[in-house]
Parts: C-alpha cells; sequence; structure tokens
C-alpha cells in the first residue's frame, strides 16, 4: 500500500504541466494503470493521460493497458468516466478484441441489463483477470435494482421508469399548538 501511494504521488508529479504528455513518461504510466487494477485502486486523470498520450502517438497504443483502464472505469459507474475513456479511443482500436466486448459488458451495465451482462461476463472471465474488485464494484452498482424495489420504480422492456416526486407525495397534518395568553401579553405595548 505504502509503495501504491508513493507511485501515486510520483504520477501525480508527473502530470502537472507539460510532461503530462511527454510519450518517455508512457511507461510509467502504463505500470501506474497495471497497478491500478492489481491494488484496487483508481485514477481517472493518470488513466485519461495515458489515453491522450495514445492519441498523439498511435503507435504506442496498447490494447492491454486499454483495456484495464476501461474496466477500472466501469467499476466506477454510475459516474462517466466509461463514457470518457470511451471518447478516447479511436475507432479501429474500439474494434479490437477485447476492447470491443468490454464496451459491450458497458453497455449493458449502462442500459441496466445486468443478467446479460453478469452471463456475457461469465463466457468471457478472462477480461477481469487481474482487475482486483472488479466484481464487487460492479455489485455495487447494480445494487440500483434494490433500489427500484424500494421506491417502487418500474422496468418496462428493459428501461427503468422512476417515478415522478409529486406522483408520491403523501399528504400530511402538520399541528401547531400556540399558547396566545403568553404571545398576545408579550405583544401589547403598555398603555
Amino acid at each position: 500500500a505504502m509503495a501504491f501511494e508513493q507511485m501515486r504521488a510520483n504520477v501525480g508529479k508527473l502530470l502537472r504541466g507539460i510532461d503530462r504528455y511527454n510519450p518517455e513518461n508512457l511507461a510509467t504510466l502504463e505500470r501506474y494503470v497495471e497497478t491500478q487494477a492489481r491494488e484496487n485502486a483508481y485514477d481517472l486523470e493518470a488513466n485519461l493521460a495515458v489515453l491522450k498520450l495514445y492519441q498523439f502517438n498511435p503507435a504506442y497504443f496498447q490494447t492491454s493497458v486499454t483495456a484495464q483502464i476501461l474496466l477500472k472505469a466501469l467499476t466506477n459507474l454510475p459516474h462517466t468516466d466509461f463514457t470518457l475513456c470511451k471518447c478516447m479511443i479511436d475507432q479501429p482500436h474500439q474494434e479490437e478484441r477485447p476492447i470491443r466486448q468490454i464496451l459491450y459488458l458497458g453497455n449493458l451495465l449502462e442500459t441496466c441489463h445486468f443478467q446479460s451482462f453478469w452471463a456475457s461476463l461469465e463466457e468471457n472471465r478472462e477480461l477481469i483477470d487481474g482487475i482486483t474488485g472488479f466484481e464487487d464494484s460492479v455489485r455495487k452498482y447494480t445494487q440500483v435494482k434494490v433500489w427500484m424495489n424500494k421506491y417502487g420504480w418500474v422496468e418496462n422492456e428493459g428501461q427503468i421508469f422512476i417515478y415522478n416526486q409529486e406522483e408520491s407525495i403523501k399528504p400530511k397534518n402538520i399541528v401547531e399548538k400556540i399558547d396566545f395568553e403568553s404571545n398576545w401579553s408579550s405583544s401589547q405595548s403598555p398603555l
């Protein structure tokens, strides 16, 4: 854990200023992505810097590192990290395995097709090899089903409908007791 914190601090320094886009730092940043996967940690800023470096330097593109970045972004749903990362990967690379499979899994999660997600993940277990805590993080996200039951949200043809707040408001009687004697006597001025 101490080694990871030291690495995080070093990467933080690296990401400040112009060095952020220096391709010579790519190896360090890629090792940091692998460490995040292994240590169940997450650093969106560093991961986006890696993807940006791949955009600037397409010859350095690493499919395995990109896959790890996407999988780590999925562990942070419902935040938009996955979409941010996906948008930084060009179309030809999005068609490559395993990136294409991860994008499919991400789509299933984002559209709340949880059963299909778990079935597809079971068929592609090798995708999450080395991504510590992936299933637990996704399970937390999928707990939305619990909220659905609790608040009466409805799923219809794969879409979740959240009831309008006004439709579920329950009237409540508020009773206030005011002692007029004490209020009346203190508010009157002497004659």
